[in-house]
């Protein structure tokens, strides 16, 4: 419904973007009508309804010629429409004005704006959403007001006006009883039927009875007795509308919906059974359908269109894609097995490329060919690649095309390629739109056998602005679905068309419409023509060879002044030798011959590339475009110099660098004066792309210098060096294009001696520069800290003090520290105080003091950084300085730092922190912080040396409280799991407040908990029965009776919750996973359990049948391993409960949610022909069902209810809500919008539509 919503009105012009290659271009004209010959109709946003009824009138051609009948003296003047005197009838004459517009003029959509306008729609009416049906009526009925007092005023109720009626008769006495009624179309329902005349038959020859309780009160009778209610047609309209009632309303549901059913009707059908007089002539029973309405979505919205077929045959009918590419494939298998044939008779050179490449380009109908699609042309026919027959010899495909500029011709920029001795036009050249339109004159259609009706005439479709040609298969497809029939149109069969309608759209149509449509086509021509000549009028600038020179492997101009180029405009459409005559009589004193030569500006000057040799092609197929520049000379040379063209020789400028006279401290070699510093002078030069590096070094210097390519840019690596690879002797004859040197390379040149300079050092095939420059320094700035013995005020001063220090990569750290006390004047105030250099992150944190042995590029450290000089102890090449804090949790930025020698064992180390921390005692240990800046593992080897331990330069260390196992054991926290049978006899430890809910094991509210009973010292390389063994000798289980440790189970507690059992009774702690400070969870079993490693222990709860709740949960092992798909659990449950699986309904409770989620038992049926798809799993995405978790259960025996949700999962819901509602309100501010859970269906939000209006059309009183 909202097709082509951006497309704009007013005077039918096209808001396309203009396109690349034409000056000045102006607003384009609609484009003419195709070869159907059809108009569309332009959607005004939500029109597609209107669009859709609009045509179905429009190929009514009995209703066309009634409304065209009405002359201005019945229904009055557009013109004096806001006259208030006069009566015009607005919506006739607009409807009068649409259909000459959609029949005569050469436009390929029209526009309903004047026409919803007449309707008095000014409050975007046109933008919403309404039904076609009641249009019909509202229209048909506007129609009637407006045409009251004229000879139309019976339009409407003699062409689309019926009548019926209504029978009840007694069954006692046989009185009839009737009441008549007249339609304007028949309203049939859709649902519970298989097509038109099934409903048809209920309606008119299915008799309702009235009986038992349902008696009729016969007026003859006068009493209560049996009747029989029928209906009957009484008179036929030659037009008989239908509409489908495909919108019904589920009461169960309180929601509308659409029928998507099958519902069939056919092309003609007979309504002699459903009529009140059934001696009529058949052919007065008889119609054919020749329009259908579609209507595409669901209930609330979607779009119209509709199927037409054409009686008066105004319409160029073509065949649909489909069958075209059949008859495009046939005709291509005819053209193949005639080229073989052809072949045989006449063989190609395979050997010669320059006969192959002709051939296959004289076979082309086109005579055409993309140089990307020529390479495969040449393997089918020759059966091998280029790459393998020919280029060794003759190179690249294009360097070939290039290099046969008397055969090949390349055109559109070098992306085409045709034959030289062709004189036929480009398929790629500009074709006006005038003849476009005498192209498709021109062109016959298309027939097909099924693409007719009986009577001859092709069906359409018309979809708003698109028209198609579509055959009478198509209809059946809207016989269901989604995009279905909506309304049908049928008409007389005995309505016979006059033989000069048929073809002819101007019959009937009044003398003032139709020179009004001509003058309407006359300006639109003129509008194309104006179009057509802007379109291909082509700004082309000339140079003159006369005012430039070759430098630099480029042409330039001899002087700035713009005497050098003239901007002509010409017609791209016109040939080259037009061009050349008219330049010809602009330049009187050109003598000789003239080249006109296609020339590019690129950085090193203007280049030349193709030549125009062929007058005869237009300048489009030259590749002539708008803002071209052509070089206009000799062909040969230039002030001259002769000048090579072509893609292979176009220059490449390239930066130069030699090394400066302040540099070398001496005027020989080749050193030249520094002009910004930085050790080497720079210069620019062009040279052919073409050109050998040789050639390259013979022009810049002598034989024997370096040639040298940049690898490595200064600063890269923290200093002020760059790297240059010197070119190899065997690079010397390649080309510069060869060597992938673009334009803005640096190549640097250096002779022999000249590397004797401290700023140039060789090393095998690299030259390292170290460039003196202003950007070699480093910023150092003092930072105070607390305890100095100066005053506040002083510090602040002191805290502001900063200076540049010039610096090199090479330079130690301790001589910038010297200089930076220097240029800062602190030698005396820090005198006797051990300072250090540190750098500092983003967020103002002070990093490790830089150790000062180094270099500036081998710390790290990038020149045009800062440095800030604090008071403290430089660390030396053996020492690490260390951050560290103290307890579980800590801050980040408040560290503690300490300096310690990495000889150091991590109990010496942990010493001294704690010194420094003043804390004592042994029950102290270290841990890492990983990089997330959370506690990490222990250091567990406390005799290791810091560097053994792989503690670094820089690490953060944590000091917490507790001794450390030995090496090899585990210390774990146990808890136990409270229930009604331990609650009793395990005393709660008072040191330890551990204990919450079990979520995940059992409901909520089951009142079970776990409590802290102790901690448990074993090695990793214990067994899991081991670890239950030595769980029974805590003091909190030793009152309680446990035969063996099969009667208990462990749990592995994640983020405080139940996460896994452990099981494999023989399995070790390490290939358990459990790591130091691991947290367990132990229960009590009143039976021995032993796991297989595939289980799962579940926990099923049925639901109570007609409640929201559920029986006590039970525990279900469940073997994953023979069959984890939801197939395998319903089959493991369905015994348990005496059920089969299909009697089952399974989901698993998300508890954080408060939801459930469905486990499906439907398969998914696969073709032999697709690979079958391996079955999901239950414990991966999206269930990844794990030990613990509840799994709901539903008889659908019993119980009709399929949800899941309990009352503690709507409260639960609620209060998420209510979090999130919180949660916006405190982020942004109130818009009146709270959010949603989406988790259930139930609960969540439906969609908000506008309030549905009424549709109205305003007609002024013409009584």
């Amino acid at each position: 419904m909202f097709g082509d919503l951006f497309e704009e009105d007013g005077d039918g012009f096209s808001s396309s973007t203009p396109g690349a290659g034409v000056k000045g271009r102006e607003s384009e004209p609609p484009p003419p009508r195709g070869k159907i010959k059809l108009c569309g109709i332009k959607n005004q946003g939500g029109t597609c309804y209107l669009n859709s009824l609009i045509q179905t009138l429009l190929f009514t051609p009995e209703f066309r010629e009634e409304l065209f009948r009405l002359g201005p003296d019945e229904l009055g003047c557009l013109a004096d429409k806001d006259k208030p005197e006069a009566k015009v009838r607005v919506i006739p004459l607009e409807l009068q004005r649409l259909f000459s517009h959609l029949l005569l003029v050469d436009e390929q959509t029209a526009s309903t704006t004047d026409l919803t306008d007449s309707f008095g729609w000014t409050n975007n009416e046109e933008m919403g959403q309404q039904d076609v049906q009641e249009l019909n009526r509202i229209l048909f009925s506007a129609l009637e007001s407006s045409l009251v007092g004229t000879s139309g005023s019976s339009l409407i109720h003699r062409l689309y006006h019926g009548t019926l009626v209504n029978q009840i008769t007694c069954k006692e006495c046989g009185n009839i009883s009737e009441r008549q009624e007249d339609f304007l179309d028949l309203t049939v329902s859709v649902r519970g039927v298989s097509g038109l005349e099934e409903a048809l038959w209920n309606m008119f020859v299915e008799e309702e009875m009235f009986e038992g309780n349902n008696l009729y009160r016969c007026s003859r009778c006068d009493q209560l007795v049996r009747a029989a209610k029928s209906a009957k047609l009484r008179k036929l309209p030659p037009f008989l509308t239908i509409s489908l009632l495909r919108f019904n309303f589920d009461f169960a549901k309180c929601e509308r919906y659409k029928e998507t059913g099958s519902y069939v009707f056919p092309l003609t059908f007979n309504l002699r059974p459903f009529c009140e007089q059934n001696n009529w002539p058949d052919s007065e029973y008889s119609y054919e359908l020749f329009s259908v309405i579609i209507h595409k979505g669901g209930c609330y919205g979607g779009h119209y269109h509709v199927y037409i077929k054409d009686i008066d045959q105004i319409g160029h009918w073509e065949a649909p894609g489909e069958e075209v590419k059949v008859k495009a494939k046939t005709q291509r298998q005819e053209d193949k097995v005639g080229e073989r044939k052809k072949e045989r008779e006449n063989p190609v050179d395979t050997e010669n490329p320059l006969s192959v490449l002709t051939d296959i380009l004289a076979q082309e109908e086109s005579k055409c060919v993309l140089v990307d699609q020529l390479g495969q042309k040449l393997m089918n026919k020759t059966g091998t690649p280029w790459s393998k027959k020919y280029k060794k010899q003759y190179g690249t495909i294009s360097k070939f095309l290039q290099n046969h500029p008397e055969v090949f011709m390349l055109i559109s920029n070098g992306t085409r390629v045709a034959l030289k001795a062709t004189s036929e036009p480009s398929p790629t050249e500009p074709i006006s739109s005038a003849s476009a339109s005498k192209s498709s004159e021109n062109t016959e259609p298309e027939t097909s056998g099924d693409s007719e009706g009986p009577d001859g005439c092709p069906w359409f479709d018309l979809n708003d602005s698109t028209v198609t040609a579509i055959t009478q298969k198509d209809i059946e497809k809207q016989f269901q679905g989604k995009e279905s029939a909506y309304m049908l149109f049928y008409r007389k069969t005995t309505m016979k068309r006059p033989p000069e309608a048929i073809g002819n759209p101007a019959y009937k149509v009044p003398p003032h419409l139709v020179e009004m449509v001509q003058e309407e086509n006359a300006r639109l021509q003129q509008r194309r023509a104006d179009f057509d000549a802007s379109s291909n009028s082509i700004e082309v600038r000339l140079h003159l060879a006369p005012h430039y020179h070759y430098q630099n492997g480029a042409l330039h101009p001899i002087s700035p002044d713009k005497d050098s180029i003239i901007t002509v405009t010409f017609d791209r459409r016109k040939t080259v030798g037009d061009l050349r005559l008219a330049i010809y009589q602009m330049q009187d004193l050109w003598e000789g011959d003239m080249a006109l030569t296609l020339a590019k500006n690129v950085p090193a000057g203007l280049h030349l590339y193709d030549t125009l040799t062929d007058d005869q092609i237009s300048l489009y197929s030259a590749g002539v475009s708008n803002g071209s520049n052509l070089f206009v000379w000799n062909g040969r040379e230039v002030s001259g110099v002769a000048v090579k063209t072509g893609v292979e020789w176009e220059p490449v400028l390239l930066t130069v660098l030699r090394p400066s006279v302040e540099e070398l401290g001496c005027g020989h070699g080749s050193g030249v004066e520094d002009t910004d510093g930085s050790g080497l002078v720079r210069s620019m030069k062009g040279f052919a792309g073409g050109a050998t590096l040789g050639t390259v070094l013979e022009a810049l210097g002598p034989q024997e210098a370096f040639l040298c390519q940049e690898q490595s840019r200064p600063g890269a690596n923290g200093g002020g060096a760059s790297g240059w690879r010197v070119f190899p002797p065997q690079d010397m004859q390649r080309t510069l294009r060869e060597l992938s040197l673009k334009d803005g390379d640096a190549l640097l040149l250096l002779q022999p001696e000249e590397l004797d300079s401290s700023i140039f050092s060789l090393s095998g095939d690299m030259v390292t520069v170290t460039t003196p420059s202003d950007c070699r320094w480093l910023q150092v700035e003092f930072c105070p800290q607390s305890g100095m013995k100066e005053e506040e005020e002083e510090e602040e001063e002191q805290g502001k003090k900063r200076s540049k220090v010039s610096a090199s990569g090479n330079m130690l750290l301790a001589e910038v520290k010297e200089k930076a006390l220097e240029e800062l004047r602190l030698q005396d105030e820090l005198s006797g105080v051990e300072c250090c250099l540190r750098q500092m992150d983003r967020t103002g944190k002070l990093l490790p003091p830089v150790q000062e042995h180094l270099s500036v590029r081998d710390a790290g450290i990038r020149l045009m950084t800062s440095l800030y000089l604090c008071p403290g102890p430089v660390p030396t090449a053996t020492q690490l300085f260390l951050y560290f804090s103290v307890g579980l949790a800590p801050l980040v930025g408040q560290e503690l730092e300490i300096i310690v020698e990495e000889s150091l064992t991590v109990k010496e180390c942990l010493k001294e922190m704690l010194q420094v921390a003043k804390f004592d005692g042994d029950s102290w240990h270290l841990r890492r912080v990983d990089w997330c800046e959370e506690i990490g593992e222990p250091l567990m080897d406390e005799n290791a040396s810091l560097k053994e331990a792989k503690v670094i330069y820089g690490d953060t260390l944590v000091l917490v409280e507790g001794r450390l196992p030995p090496k090899g054991y585990l210390k774990l926290s146990v808890k136990m799991y409270m229930d009604e049978m331990n609650s009793s006899i395990v005393p709660e430890l008072n040191h330890t407040a551990e204990s919450m809910s079990i979520e995940g094991l059992t409901t909520e509210g089951s009142g079970s908990e776990m409590r802290f009973i102790g901690y448990v010292e074993i090695s990793e390389e214990a067994s899991l029965d081991d670890l239950k063994i030595q769980m029974m000798t805590l003091p909190a289980l030793q009152d309680v009776c446990v035969p063996s440790s099969a009667f208990l189970r462990v749990w592995l507690l994640e983020g405080k919750k139940l996460s896994r059992i452990l099981r494999g009774n023989q399995q070790t702690l390490r290939k358990l996973k459990l790591g130091n400070g691991a947290e367990l969870c132990v229960q009590r079993l009143m039976k021995e359990e032993d796991l297989g490693l595939k289980d799962l222990l579940l926990r099923v709860q049925m639901g109570v049948p007609g409640e929201k709740v559920y029986y006590p949960s039970e525990e279900f092992l469940w073997d994953a391993g023979r069959d984890g798909t939801p197939r395998g659990l319903y089959a493991a449950l369905a015994p348990r409960y005496g059920l089969t699986p299909d009697n089952l309904l399974l989901a698993k409770h998300l508890p954080e949610k408060h939801t459930w989620m469905p486990i499906s038992n439907w398969i998914q049926q696969v073709s032999k022909k697709k690979k079958k798809r391996k079955a999901e799993s239950l414990q991966a995405a999206p269930f990844y069902l794990k030990d613990g978790d509840i799994i709901g259960v539903k008889n659908l025996l019993i119980d009709n209810n399929k949800e899941f949700t309990t009352l503690e999962d709507e409260i639960g819901q609620q209060s998420l809500r209510e979090e999130a509602a919180n949660h916006n309100t405190r982020g942004r501010p109130a818009t009146g919008e709270c959010s949603q859970d989406t988790g259930s269906k139930k609960s969540g939000p439906t969609k908000n539509r506008k309030p549905e209006v009424a549709l109205s059309i305003n007609v002024g009183v013409f009584r």
